[in-house]
C-alpha cells in the first residue's frame, strides 16, 4: 500500500488565497474583500507570523506575468 505524502499548507495559506482570489474578481466586491482582509490579519495575530514569502512555482498550472526584458 502506498503512502500518500502531504506538503504541510503555509500558515494563513487558505485566507491569503480567498483574499486574492477575491481581489482578481469582478466585479470587485470591496465589502468582501475588506472582511477577507480582516479575516486574515486575525489569522497572522493568532499565528504570529512576521513575514511571508513566495515559494518557487513548481505546478504548471500556475500563471506567470510576463517578464519584461
Amino acid at each position: 500500500m502506498e503512502k500518500e505524502t502531504t506538503t504541510p499548507q503555509p500558515v494563513c495559506a487558505p485566507e491569503a488565497l480567498a483574499l486574492l482570489n477575491c481581489a482578481a474578481e469582478n466585479p470587485y466586491d470591496r465589502d468582501k474583500c475588506l472582511s477577507l482582509l480582516d479575516a486574515l490579519r486575525e489569522c497572522i495575530a493568532q499565528k504570529k507570523v512576521k513575514k511571508f514569502s513566495l515559494a518557487e512555482a513548481s505546478s504548471a498550472d500556475t500563471t506567470e506575468a510576463p517578464k519584461s526584458k
